[in-house]
């Protein structure tokens, strides 16, 4: 499948913020990636689940969430990675700047989150539920988007590494706060980071076949009578 890549500045409240969209010839679907804990759009791993859903027909943005100077403050301090309203306000910026400029045509959108990020990506989807129809959290730490869980309207995958056990504790929590459709899966022998072999593998094509179930829901079939 054929795909074009954007460099473009999407404006985020008072930022600037730069962003890498991929573009398939006919996306199926956008997904927003917000990446975790002092990293950046170009986070490996994110990049790696990115290509595996432009292969799958989905439309990608990889952002940075900070600005360069709120990097350089954040590698000293490592506060700003954790201001989840600061990163959700960012999110919902860049949601509304889709909506507005539709660089994937009228696509449905999804939020992919990681670490931190997917705590950030939950808020953001219970800002936006007009717009934002699923999300998906790897590694991530749901339980930090607090009393936005229970407002959160997205169908929500919640996916865990099976050697990360505190994580799983926090996202079995979170999953009880969740009331829109919701669903914690464990990947077998991963780690946080998910650097075993196969294991992003995994990660990548579960989000595939999550965003394509529900930013494209099937409509209710209706008996006639």
């Amino acid at each position: 499948m054929d795909v074009r890549d954007e460099v473009v500045t999407i404006p985020a409240g008072e930022v600037l913020l730069p962003a890498d969209l991929l573009v398939p010839t006919e996306p199926v679907g956008a997904v927003l990636f917000a990446h975790g804990s002092g990293s950046s759009r170009h986070s490996p791993r994110n990049v790696a689940v990115a290509h595996q859903l432009n292969r799958a027909g989905f439309g990608t943005v990889l952002v940075d969430l900070l600005t360069p100077a709120e990097d350089e403050v954040d590698a000293v301090t490592a506060e700003l990675r954790f201001d989840i309203g600061l990163l959700a306000d960012r999110l919902a910026g860049i949601v509304d700047w889709l909506a507005t400029e539709r660089p994937f045509g009228t696509t449905p959108v999804g939020l992919f989150g990681a670490s931190t990020g997917a705590a950030a990506a939950l808020v953001a989807a219970a800002r936006r539920p007009d717009l934002v129809r699923a999300v998906v959290s790897r590694g991530g730490r749901p339980d930090l988007a607090g009393s936005a869980l229970g407002q959160v309207r997205a169908a929500t995958l919640l996916l865990v590494g099976g050697l990360d056990e505190q994580v799983i504790t926090l996202n079995e929590q979170a999953l009880g706060r969740l009331t829109s459709r919701a669903e914690l899966r464990v990947i077998p022998g991963a780690t946080h980071l998910f650097e075993e072999p196969g294991t992003l593998d995994q990660v990548a094509d579960a989000a595939a076949d999550w965003f394509h179930d529900h930013l494209h829901p099937q409509p209710t079939r209706t008996s006639r009578g």
